[in-house]
């Protein structure tokens, strides 16, 4: 089997992970939202854990030692809040609705990389910011009319998502391993969650919730590492047309399991979308950057 074949599988699998995270998600909408973050992270640190070399377990004293701690604090803190405010958005909004607005934060991160990386951005990826925020207006449309306010939540974890991304551009070019940064972030989401306890609001899962509970947080992770390990088998052009499926994935599962059907105002939105983050994707690849897609958290 070719890298190119492999990376391909390691995509879909990602994909697929992500999407029945995002299902479990929603199952679990009666918990408090800080308990939903706790689990996602402890059961997370589980895949994480098998990425991390065995001589830095041997010597716990420098497990964590690190010359870079202020940036892995704000890539947590944003990486915390872009995956608070998607599991919000997608407990409260529908399914096929939130992944498609998801597809946006490539126009967020190509802004951010513009104000705080000084990066010079041609009329080729402006041409694919404007498209891009067309389609989230077409999406977004039933918000404006009904006053549904949950449609930002989408918004902020693209926000969110943009500064995950700077901060890890200047992570990995400070040599910070996959592995630390992974680390870092699952434990301060975790924290933040667990800080939400006092306020009230956690419940005693049932043993079928823990059980969605426990999946919501390997699903995550495991999602996250085969994301990466395909980009370091496969060409970033093969493996970026494979996360749209999860758009097929967000259609189907809330017909057959929420009973949603997307208005038509939501598929014209999530082509604009799609085909703004394919214009801004190739010309990044053309550019030899850094790809990077919405669920890296």
């Amino acid at each position: 089997m070719s890298k190119n074949i492999l990376g391909l599988f390691c995509s879909f699998c990602s994909v697929t992970l992500f999407s029945f995270m995002d299902v479990c998600v929603k199952l679990t909408g009666e918990y408090a939202l800080g308990e939903i973050l706790f689990f996602r992270s402890l059961f997370g640190l589980i895949p994480i854990f098998f990425l991390i070399p065995k001589d830095r377990l041997k010597n716990l004293k420098n497990f964590y030692k690190t010359k870079n701690i202020g940036l892995h604090l704000w890539r947590s803190l944003f990486g915390a809040a872009s995956m608070a405010s998607i599991f919000i958005a997608l407990r409260n909004l529908e399914l096929a609705s939130t992944i498609s607005l998801t597809f946006a934060a490539p126009i967020f991160v190509t802004i951010f990389s513009i104000l705080f990386l000084n990066e010079k951005v041609g009329l080729t990826r402006w041409s694919g910011v404007a498209i891009g925020f067309v389609g989230v207006l077409f999406i977004s449309r039933p918000g404006f009319e009904t006053g549904n306010f949950y449609y930002i939540f989408p918004m902020i974890f693209c926000l969110g998502f943009a500064g995950v991304v700077i901060f890890i551009r200047k992570l990995t070019l400070c040599g910070e391993s996959v592995w630390k940064i992974a680390c870092f972030f699952t434990l301060v989401s975790g924290l933040f969650g667990l800080a939400t306890l006092p306020f009230g609001g956690w419940l005693m899962p049932t043993k079928i919730d823990f059980i969605l509970l426990i999946l919501i947080g390997l699903f995550g992770s495991i999602g996250n590492i085969l994301l990466t390990v395909s980009y370091k088998l496969a060409e970033v052009s093969l493996t970026i047309s494979i996360k749209y499926l999860a758009l097929v994935y967000a259609i189907a599962f809330g017909f057959f399991i929420f009973q949603e059907i997307p208005s038509s105002h939501t598929y014209m939105g999530a082509g604009l979308i799609i085909v703004s983050s394919l214009i801004i994707f190739t010309r990044e690849n053309q550019l030899r950057k850094t790809v990077f897609t919405p669920r890296q958290q």
